[in-house]
C-alpha cells in the first residue's frame, strides 16, 4: 500500500497529533488507556491536503481504506453500516492539530434512510423508540442539509418552530414520534426544494460527502479567520474521525455532557460543565435546552457519573492539565468522545500553571509553556463587562489593532477629544486614519476608531504604545468628518453619540457597555519570575514619555530600545518653534529655532534616563518626512507667518514644497540629518547634556546613551552624520570634565543595509531593526494602504498573516540574518536588537531568538508578552 490515509483509533497515540489531529489522537490515546471510547477511525491530515491537490475530490485509494475502516468498525461493533437488521450509525466530525472550536464541522446519525428507519422501528415496538428513532432521523436529514449540502440551518428551524406553535409544545423533546416522522418529511422535501434532486439514500454516497464537506470546511471563512488569528498554518489541514453514534438521545436513561475538570473562566479546580437527558451533543452547545450543571447527573445517573469522575482524574493525571471532554450516556453506560486541553481565559491558565506546579503534576518550564503570550493582553487592558458584552450585538468590525476596551462620547477631532476630556467626559476619537499630530488627542481619549489603516498603521502603533484601546481599518462607515458625522449599518452617528469599542476582536458597539479594569493577580507575578528566569533575549520597550517608560519598567522592561524623538515635538509649546526651523531660509534662522528646542528635549531626555535607573536607553534620531509637522489650519498658518515675519502666501508655498508622492521614501531620517546636519548637533547636544547631568546625580548608575541613525542605507551616509554626533558630543563632554561613554548605531530597515553590514558595521557600534520599514520596502507595500488589499491576498492563499503583524521569516528574516551575520564579521561584540512592531509578536519573538538577538523591544503592554515568548522560546530551544 502506497500510502496509510486511515488509521484505527486503536493505531494511534497522542504524539501522532500531526497526522491525526488533536481529536484522532486524542482519540487513540484514551483507548490506549482503556478509557470508554466507541471505536471507530481517522482519516488524516495528509488525506486532507491530498484533497486539496486533487482539486478538491476524495481519490479511490482514501475512500477505499476508509470504507475498509467501516468493515473493521462493523466487525467490533456487531453492526453492519446500511444493514436493516442491525444498522451501524456513525458520526463524522473534523479534528484539526490545532483545537478551533465550533469552527469546522461535524456530522451525526450517519446512514440512516427510510429503509434504516422502518426496519429499526419494526425490530423494537417500543413507542418510546420509534420516537428516538424519528428523532434522529430529522437531526441527520437537518445536520448533512446544512453541513455538507450548506443548504442553510434557518428554513428547517423554521419548520420546527412552525412544528412546535402548531402542538402548542416549547421544547422538542415534547413532540411526538409522528410529529418527528412528519418533520423528516418535511425537512426531505425542504432539501429537494432547495437542491432540486432527492435526498441521499445509499449511506457510502453519505459518508464519501460528509468526509468531503469535513475536509472542505478547512477552508471555510471562519475556519480561516480562526487560523490567521492563531497562527495555525492553512497547509496543516484537518483530519476527519468517523465513529460508530452512541445515542443521548435514546431514552431517558440516556444524556450528553461537556465538562471541565477545572473551571475555565478563573482555573478553580472543580468539575465544571452541564449535561441534558434525553439530548444529543449539539443540543448542550447550540442551547437548544438549558442544561443541568454536571453535578445533577450524579442523582440521574450515579454508576455513569461515578464513573465519570474517576475518567476526569486519569485524563487530567494523563495529560498533566485542565481538560475539556465531551461524553455521552446511553442507557446508563458512559462513552468518551472527546478530550482535549481546555480553552482557558488568561487568568485561568496563570492559576491553573500555577497550581499544577504546586500539586507537582508539572514543573516551572511545562508552566511557562503552558501559557499563550497573546492571552496576557486581556489581563492589561479594561474589558467589557462580560454579562452586558454577551447581550449586546456588533454594529460593526475593523481590525483589533491594540486591545482593550473602551466607551464614550464620538469625537472627530483631536483637539475636540482634549477639550471634552478636559470636561471630564470620556470619548472615542474616530478618524479616517490619524495622523502624528493628533497625538495629544490619542492621549484624551478612550478609544481609537479609524476607517483607514492596518495593524501597522500610525493609530494602530501609536495607540499600543500607550496602551489605548484601538480599532483600525473598519471601512463599513461612511465617514463625513467635515460635518463630525458618519454612517455605519443603516445609522448615521453624530458628534456625542455614545460607542463602544472592544480592540481585541475589533468589534465596534452602539450605546454604552460598561468596562471593568484590568487585575493582575498573583499568579502573574509568579510566571513572569519563571518566564525571566529561562530566558536569553533581553526585552527593552519602545518609549517616548516618562510616562511611558515607568510604565514599561513596571511591566518588566529592561531598557528603552527606541525612542522616537519625533514625538515629542508635537506638544503644542514646541511645535511653533519646531515649525519656524523648517520655514527657515537660512542656517542660522535654523539653529535659532532649534535652540529654543533644545532645553526642551533635554529636558525630556533627562526625565527618560531617570526613569530608567541606569538601564539602557537608544534614542532614535529624527526620523519622519518635515511635512508632518507642518500646519494644515488656516489659523495655526497665519501664526506661523507672523513668527517668522513671512506672508501667508510664502508658509503655504513652503508647506507646498515640502509634499512629497512618496512620503515614506522621501527626504527623512538620516537624510535629514546630511541636509540640515543642525538638526543632528541639537539633539546629539540634548543626549549628551541630559545623560552627564543624570549620571552627576546618580553616580552609582551606568549611563552610555545609545544614539540611533535612522533610515541609512550607504556606510558613507552614516559615516558622514556620526562624525557630526562624535564631534558635537565630544566636544560637550570634554566642556563638562566627564568620563562618559556613548554608542552610535543605526537602525537596518533598508534591504539595502543589510546587505551591506559588513561595510555598515565599521561606523555602526550596534544594530537595531525597524522591521516595520524593513518589510515594507522589502514587500514594497506602504504599511498604511496595505490594509485595503491584503484580504484578497488571504482568500487567495496568497498570504496568511499580514506581515506587518507577523514577521516575515523567509524574506525579511533572511535580510535579517544576513545583517547579523555580516555585522559580527566586522564587529564581533556588537548588540543586535529589533524595535519594529513585530518585537512583541510571539512567533516573530521566537525567530529573534533563533537569530540571536541581543534584544526585542516593543511597546510597554507587550513587555509581559515578549518576557514569556521569549523565555519559551529558550525553553523549547534547549530541548531540541
Amino acid at each position: 500500500m502506497a500510502n496509510k490515509w486511515v488509521y484505527m483509533f486503536s493505531e494511534g497515540d497522542m504524539t501522532m497529533r500531526n497526522l491525526l489531529g488533536g481529536k484522532g489522537a486524542n482519540l487513540a490515546e484514551m483507548t490506549s488507556i482503556g478509557l470508554p471510547v466507541p471505536q471507530g477511525f481517522t482519516i488524516t491530515t495528509e488525506a486532507c491536503t491530498q484533497y486539496y491537490e486533487d482539486g478538491r475530490k476524495i481519490n479511490d485509494e482514501i475512500m477505499a481504506q476508509a470504507m475498509e475502516g467501516v468493515r473493521k468498525m462493523e466487525e467490533i461493533n456487531g453492526k453492519k453500516f446500511g444493514d436493516l437488521k442491525n444498522p451501524l450509525l456513525v458520526s463524522v466530525r473534523s479534528g484539526a492539530r490545532a483545537s478551533m472550536p465550533g469552527m469546522m464541522d461535524t456530522i451525526l446519525n450517519l446512514g440512516l434512510n427510510d429503509e434504516v428507519v422502518e426496519a429499526m422501528i419494526k425490530g423494537n415496538p417500543d413507542p418510546a423508540f420509534e420516537r428516538f428513532v424519528y428523532d434522529s432521523y430529522r437531526r441527520f436529514i437537518q445536520m448533512f442539509s446544512d453541513v455538507v449540502m450548506e443548504v442553510g440551518k434557518k428554513y428547517f428551524e423554521q419548520l420546527i418552530d412552525k412544528m412546535k406553535e402548531e402542538k402548542g409544545v416549547q421544547f422538542d423533546v415534547d413532540l411526538t414520534a409522528q410529529d418527528l416522522k412528519t418533520l423528516a418529511e418535511q425537512f426531505k422535501a425542504e432539501y429537494k426544494n432547495q437542491l432540486g434532486k432527492d435526498f441521499p439514500s445509499d449511506p457510502v454516497e453519505q459518508l464519501k460527502l460528509a468526509i468531503e464537506a469535513v475536509f472542505r470546511s478547512w477552508d471555510n471563512p471562519r475556519a480561516n479567520v480562526y487560523r490567521r488569528d492563531n497562527d495555525i498554518p492553512y497547509s496543516w489541514g484537518t483530519a476527519v474521525n468517523v465513529m460508530p453514534m452512541v445515542f443521548g438521545n435514546l431514552n431517558n436513561e440516556s444524556g450528553t455532557g461537556v465538562a471541565f475538570t477545572r473551571d475555565p473562566a478563573t482555573g478553580e479546580k472543580k468539575l465544571m460543565g452541564e449535561f441534558l437527558i434525553n439530548a444529543q451533543g449539539e443540543d448542550v452547545v447550540a442551547g437548544v435546552r438549558t442544561p443541568m450543571p454536571i453535578a445533577k447527573m450524579e442523582q440521574e445517573f450515579p454508576e455513569a457519573y461515578a464513573e465519570f469522575i474517576k475518567v476526569c482524574e486519569t485524563l487530567e493525571d494523563h495529560y498533566r492539565d485542565m481538560q475539556d471532554m465531551e461524553f455521552t450516556v446511553e442507557n446508563k453506560k458512559l462513552y468518551m468522545l472527546q478530550c482535549r486541553n481546555g480553552k482557558r481565559t488568561a487568568q485561568a491558565a496563570l492559576k491553573i500553571a500555577c497550581d499544577l506546579v504546586d500539586e507537582g503534576m508539572i514543573d516551572e518550564k511545562k508552566a511557562v509553556l503552558m501559557i499563550d503570550p497573546r492571552n496576557l493582553d486581556t489581563l492589561l487592558h479594561p474589558q467589557f463587562d462580560a454579562k452586558a458584552l454577551k447581550a449586546a450585538t456588533p454594529i460593526g468590525k475593523g481590525l483589533g489593532a491594540s486591545p482593550g476596551a473602551a466607551c464614550g462620547k464620538i469625537v472627530f477631532t483631536a483637539d475636540d477629544a482634549e477639550a471634552w476630556n478636559a470636561k471630564g467626559e470620556k470619548v472615542v476619537l474616530v478618524r479616517l486614519e490619524t495622523s502624528p499630530e493628533d497625538i495629544t488627542g490619542m492621549k484624551a481619549s478612550q478609544g481609537i476608531l479609524t476607517v483607514r489603516g492596518g495593524m501597522t498603521s500610525h493609530a494602530a502603533v501609536v495607540a499600543r504604545g500607550m496602551g489605548t484601546c484601538c480599532v483600525s481599518g473598519c471601512g463599513d462607515i461612511k465617514m463625513d468628518e467635515e460635518n463630525k458625522k458618519f454612517e455605519l449599518a443603516g445609522k448615521t452617528f453624530t458628534e456625542g453619540d455614545y460607542i463602544s469599542i472592544d480592540g481585541s476582536t475589533g468589534n465596534i458597539y452602539d450605546g454604552i457597555i460598561p468596562t471593568v479594569d484590568a487585575t493582575i493577580a498573583g499568579e502573574f507575578g509568579r510566571i513572569m519570575a519563571w518566564a525571566d528566569k529561562y530566558r536569553v533575549l533581553k526585552v527593552r520597550t519602545n518609549a517616548d514619555t516618562p510616562t511611558d517608560a515607568k510604565k514599561a519598567r513596571e511591566l518588566g522592561a529592561e531598557g528603552i530600545g527606541l525612542c522616537r524623538t519625533e514625538h515629542m515635538f508635537f506638544e503644542p509649546s514646541r511645535i511653533a518653534a519646531f515649525r519656524e526651523m523648517i520655514c527657515s531660509d537660512t542656517v542660522e534662522e535654523r539653529e535659532a529655532a532649534l535652540a529654543k528646542i533644545e532645553p526642551m528635549q533635554q529636558a525630556d531626555f533627562e526625565a527618560l534616563y531617570e526613569a530608567l535607573e541606569g538601564n539602557p536607553v537608544t534614542i532614535r534620531f529624527l526620523d519622519p518626512p518635515l511635512h508632518e509637522f507642518v500646519p494644515t489650519d488656516e489659523a495655526d498658518i497665519k501664526a506661523l507667518a507672523d513668527a517668522q515675519g513671512k506672508s501667508v502666501e510664502t508658509i503655504k508655498a513652503i508647506i507646498a514644497s515640502l509634499h512629497e508622492f512618496n512620503p515614506m521614501m522621501g527626504h527623512r531620517g538620516c537624510r535629514l540629518a546630511v541636509t540640515y546636519p543642525e538638526i543632528a548637533k541639537m539633539q546629539t547636544r540634548a543626549v549628551i547634556k541630559a545623560a552627564i547631568n543624570v549620571k552627576k546625580a546618580h553616580p552609582d548608575w551606568t549611563i552610555v546613551p545609545e544614539i540611533m541613525i535612522p533610515l541609512v542605507g550607504e556606510v558613507k551616509e552614516l559615516k558622514f552624520v556620526k562624525d557630526i554626533v562624535v564631534a558635537v558630543a565630544d566636544e560637550e563632554i570634554a566642556k563638562a570634565g566627564a568620563d562618559l561613554k556613548y554608542e552610535v548605531g543605526t537602525m537596518i530597515e533598508i534591504p539595502r543595509a543589510a546587505l551591506t553590514a559588513d561595510e555598515i558595521a565599521k561606523e555602526a557600534e550596534f544594530f537595531c531593526f525597524g522591521t516595520n520599514d524593513l518589510t515594507q520596502m522589502t514587500y514594497g507595500f506602504s504599511r498604511d494602504d496595505a490594509g485595503k488589499f491584503l484580504n484578497a491576498y488571504y482568500d487567495a492563499k496568497i498570504f496568511e498573516n499580514d506581515p506587518f503583524a507577523k514577521l516575515d521569516q523567509t524574506g525579511v528574516g533572511k535580510l535579517m540574518e544576513m545583517a547579523i551575520t555580516l555585522g559580527k564579521q566586522t564587529r564581533p561584540d556588537m548588540h543586535v536588537g529589533i524595535c519594529g512592531e513585530h518585537g512583541g509578536d510571539p512567533t516573530s519573538v521566537e525567530f529573534c531568538h533563533k537569530l540571536g538577538l541581543t534584544y526585542v523591544s516593543c511597546s510597554p503592554f507587550r513587555v509581559p508578552i515578549a518576557r514569556l515568548a521569549a523565555a519559551q522560546a529558550a525553553i523549547k530551544d534547549s530541548r531540541n
